[in-house]
């Protein structure tokens, strides 16, 4: 099989390839970059195509890298208090419009 042949991947990995690449090309990436980026990340996810291949058995598809932490997330802030939370999202509001500035140029 040629690289780059997608024969292999099923109708679901191929929506969330095209998902994926498109959410890059909104922040600007070029086409063929959010494209290979995409494709990368259902690599990571899934572990490659999932249609039956020589073997004859398909592979599950489930478990991707992407639904990690699930219940646990949002624990770390929720312990914090609210000035504490609110000092940091101000910090992180600075810091994007000091880079926003300085990426302007």
């Amino acid at each position: 099989m040629p690289r780059g042949e997608k024969t292999k991947y099923t109708d679901k990995q191929e929506r969330k390839a095209d998902h994926i690449a498109e959410g890059y090309e909104k922040r600007g990436v070029s086409d063929k970059e959010a494209e290979r980026r995409a494709w990368a990340t259902v690599n990571k996810d899934d572990g490659g195509g999932k249609k039956e291949g020589g073997s004859g058995r398909g592979k599950h598809t489930g478990n991707p890298a992407a639904h990690k932490g699930g219940k646990s997330g949002g624990k770390a802030s929720a312990s914090r208090s609210a000035t504490s939370r609110s000092e940091s999202a101000k910090k992180a509001a600075a810091t994007r419009k000091r880079n926003a500035e300085h990426h302007a140029h």
